[in-house]
C-alpha cells in the first residue's frame, strides 16, 4: 500500500489537521518550533508502529478537551486520532485476488483509522463483493452440474452454509443420498473457510490491515548510548525499553547476534558477529557523511565483575560503541562525538534492522539532521532521496531551510498552530500561513538563488516564481514527449518583479551571462533602455509577445484561454469564470481582473505544480507549441 493522505484529530495540539495529501516519495513538514510537526508524526506512527507502542489517552488527547470529553462514556476511547487513505498497489491487489478471488475487491484505495482504544476501522468504500467471493468458491470446487442449482441464488457465506445443510438432508421420498454430496460439501466448506474464515467482512478487514505499511519513527531521543547494559536490553519487553536501549537492540539484531553469541566467553565468536555490522555502518557513514572520511565505527562487548547484594560475584556485560579517528589516531566513546554524528549513526543502526525485510514502511523522521552543518544536511537529503525513498515513503519535519529542496517545494506541507480554539493545521497552501512558518521555504529559495548567482555560467532572469514554475513544468513535460525544452545549462533566477530586473542587471549583469525573460508591457521600459545603452544585447531581451505576436503578453498568454481559465478556476476554488465573460483582447490577466477583480497570480502556477499530471494531459497542441517556441528562442541566446 502507498500512503495517499493523512488526517489527524484530537491528538495533542491538533483538534483537526484537515486532510493532508502525502507525496508518493518524500513529504516535508515545515513549521516553527511547537507548531505541531512532532505531534503529526507521532499520530501517524501510532497507526501501525514498528515498535509496538500504543495510544495513551492522558498523554495524547488534547488537554483542553480531555476534562470535558472523558465525562462522556466512550467518547475518548472511541475517537479516531489518525485516519489514513492508502492506494492499493498491484502487489496488494494480487494478494487480495489470490485470497478472495477475482472481482471481489474492486476498490483501488482504502481508508484505515485507529481509535484511542487501539481498535481499527476500515472504510466502507472497499466494499468487498461477498456474492462474487461465494461464486468463486463454488466455481473453484467443481460442483457437479446436477447439484449446482442448490447454489444458484446464494449470495453470502451464511446462505452458502444453509444451502449445504439443506443439500445434506436425506431426501423426503426415502431415496438414497447422492454420493457426490458429501465430498462436494466438504470441499466447499474447506474452500469457504480458507476465503472467509468465521466472518467474511472481518477476514477482508484483517487482510487489508496486514497489507498496511508499518510506520517507523525516529527522533533525537533514539540516540544510542556509548555503553549499554545488555542484561537490561535482553530481559526487558521491547515496548518497555528506553529509546536508546531499543536502538542498541536494533544494532544487535542487525549484526545477527543473539543473546548467547553476544555474551559468549569465546572472543572470536563474539567479535565476528560485531565486526560485520561495524564495517557495514562505517561504509554507510563514509558514503553519506561528508564532514569527515576518517572515522570508523567500532562495536564490542565489554564485561565487568560486580558484587550482588547477596554477596555473590556476577559478570555484567555492556555493548560498547566507539569511534576511531584515523586522522588523529585515537578512539573515543560515541557519547563524546557531535550530536549530528550520533544522530546519523543511530538512525542507520535503527533503520538497517528493517531495511533487509521485504516489507513496506513509511519512515517518519522528527527534525532529522538538525544539528548537522548545512552541507551535511544536504548530504542527508541525498541519503533520503537515494537510499530511503526508492523503497519507502519518507515524511520528515524541519524548520531548517537547508532541509528544504528549492526545486521541490511541492513536497512541503506547512504546519502552523492557530491557537487554542483551532489547534494546529497542516496545509500545502503557501498562501495561507504566516511569515514565520513560510520562512524556511523563502530561505531555501534565497539560498538556492544565492548559490546560483555566483557559480552558474548561464542565467535566465525571470520576474517571479510563477514564471519559474510555468517554465520548469512545461519544459520537463515537453522533454518527456521528445520535444524541445529549456537547455539544461540554464539556471532560472526569479528576481521578484520586473522593477528589480534593471537593478540586478546594473549591479551584477556585467559579471554574469544573462538572458532576460519578462512580460511585454510598459513596465519593462527600463529594460529596453538598458538594451539601447548597450548594457544588454538585444537578442537577450525576450518577451512572450514574440511568441503570441501581440503588442503585450504575459507568460500566461501562452496558454489557450480556456486552459488558463481552468487553472484559474481550480486554483481559486469554486469559481467558474468562462471565456465568454472576458472583455477585450489584451493580456488574459487584465481581462480576468476586469471580470472578477485582482487575484494572486501565483495561485494558478501553484495549482499546476501540485497537479501537474492532471493539468498537463489536458493541454492543447497550440499551448505546447507556444512554449516550445519560447524555449527554442531562449536557447538560441546561449553562446
Amino acid at each position: 500500500m502507498k500512503l495517499l493522505s493523512a488526517h489527524v484529530q484530537k491528538f495533542r495540539n491538533f483538534d483537526d489537521s484537515e486532510l493532508v495529501p502525502i507525496q508518493p516519495d518524500i513529504t516535508a513538514l515545515v513549521g516553527k518550533n511547537e507548531s505541531g510537526k512532532t505531534a503529526f508524526l507521532q499520530a501517524l506512527h501510532l497507526l501501525r508502529p514498528t515498535d509496538g507502542v500504543s495510544f495513551h489517552n492522558l498523554q495524547h488527547y488534547p488537554r483542553w478537551l480531555y476534562t470535558d470529553d472523558r465525562k462522556v462514556a466512550g467518547k475518548v476511547e472511541g475517537t479516531c486520532p489518525v485516519t489514513c487513505t492508502f492506494e492499493l498497489e498491484p502487489s496488494d491487489l494480487s494478494a487480495l485476488e489470490a485470497k478472495f478471488g477475482t472481482g471481489v475487491i474492486r476498490a483501488t484505495s482504502v481508508e484505515i483509522s485507529r481509535k484511542y482504544d487501539g481498535g481499527y476501522l476500515v472504510g466502507q468504500d472497499v466494499g468487498p463483493d461477498e456474492q462474487a467471493a461465494v461464486r468463486g468458491v463454488v466455481d473453484r470446487t467443481g460442483v457437479p452440474e446436477r447439484l449446482s442449482t442448490a447454489f444458484a441464488s446464494v449470495t453470502t457465506f451464511k446462505a452458502l452454509e444453509a444451502a449445504l445443510q439443506k443439500l445434506e438432508q436425506p431426501p423426503a421420498d426415502g431415496t438414497a443420498v447422492d454420493p457426490a454430496i458429501a465430498p462436494t460439501a466438504g470441499a466447499i466448506r474447506t474452500s469457504a473457510e480458507a476465503v472467509a474464515g468465521q466472518d467474511f467482512h472481518a477476514t477482508v478487514r484483517n487482510v487489508l490491515l496486514d497489507l498496511m505499511p508499518r510506520f517507523f519513527y525516529f527522533s533525537e531521543y533514539h540516540f544510542i548510548g556509548g555503553r549499554t547494559d545488555l542484561h537490561t536490553v535482553f530481559n526487558t519487553p521491547e515496548q518497555d525499553l528506553r529509546h536508546p536501549d531499543r536502538t542498541a537492540l536494533a544494532l544487535l539484531r542487525l549484526a545477527g547476534a543473539d543473546n548467547a553469541a553476544v555474551i559468549a566467553e569465546d572472543y572470536e565468536s563474539r567479535k565476528a558477529e560485531l565486526e560485520a555490522v561495524s564495517n557495514k555502518l562505517t561504509d554507510e557513514m563514509a558514503e553519506y557523511w561528508s564532514q569527515s572520511q576518517d572515522l570508523e565505527v567500532l562495536i564490542d562487548v565489554d564485561k565487568d565483575t560486580q558484587n550482588t547484594p547477596q554477596g555473590q560475584t556476577a559478570v555484567a556485560r555492556y555493548l560498547e560503541v566507539r569511534v576511531k579517528d584515523r586522522r588523529h589516531g585515537h578512539t573515543s566513546n560515541i557519547d563524546t562525538r557531535s550530536n549530528g554524528f550520533r544522530w546519523f549513526f543511530s538512525f542507520l543502526a535503527s533503520f538497517s534492522e528493517y531495511e533487509g525485510r521485504n516489507q513496506r514502511m513509511v519512515i517518519l523522521l522528527d527534525e532529522p539532521a538538525l544539528t548537522l552543518h548545512a552541507r551535511a544536511q544536504r548530504d542527508f537529503l541525498r541519503f533520503i532521496e537515494e537510499r530511503l525513498s526508492p523503497d519507502h515513503q519518507v515524511i520528515y519535519s524541519t524548520h531548517s531551510p537547508f532541509m528544504v529542496e528549492a526545486g521541490r517545494l511541492d513536497r512541503a506541507r506547512l504546519v502552523e498552530d492557530k491557537g487554542k480554539k483551532v489547534g494546529s493545521k497542516v496545509t500545502a497552501d503557501v498562501m495561507s500561513t504566516d511569515r514565520d512558518t513560510l520562512f524556511p521555504l523563502q530561505a531555501a529559495l534565497g539560498y538556492d538563488l544565492g548559490q546560483n548567482l555566483f557559480i552558474a555560467p548561464h542565467n535566465l532572469l525571470l520576474e517571479g516564481t510563477s514564471d519559474f514554475t510555468y517554465l520548469q513544468v512545461l519544459s520537463d513535460h515537453l522533454e518527456t514527449l521528445g520535444r524541445s525544452g529549456l537547455d539544461p545549462r540554464w539556471t532560472l533566477l526569479p528576481v521578484g518583479s520586473v522593477t528589480k530586473v534593471p537593478s540586478f542587471l546594473a549591479l551584477l549583469g556585467h559579471h554574469l551571462d544573462v538572458t532576460v525573460l519578462v512580460d511585454a508591457g510598459r513596465e519593462n521600459q527600463a529594460i529596453a533602455d538598458l538594451v539601447r545603452k548597450g548594457r544588454l544585447p538585444a537578442d537577450r531581451f525576450v518577451t512572450p509577445a514574440e511568441i503570441t505576436a501581440t503588442a503585450e503578453a504575459d507568460i500566461e498568454d501562452l496558454f489557450e484561454v480556456d486552459e488558463y481559465l481552468r487553472l484559474y478556476n481550480s486554483a481559486l476554488g469554486g469559481t467558474a469564470l468562462t471565456a465568454g465573460e472576458l472583455v477585450g483582447a489584451d493580456r488574459i490577466l487584465k481581462r480576468i481582473e476586469r471580470a472578477r477583480g485582482e487575484f494572486n497570480h501565483g495561485r494558478p502556477a501553484d495549482h499546476l505544480l501540485r497537479h501537474r499530471d492532471e493539468v498537463l494531459q489536458e493541454l492543447s497542441e497550440t499551448t505546447l507549441e507556444r512554449f516550445e517556441c519560447l524555449f527554442k528562442r531562449l536557447n538560441a541566446t546561449l553562446p
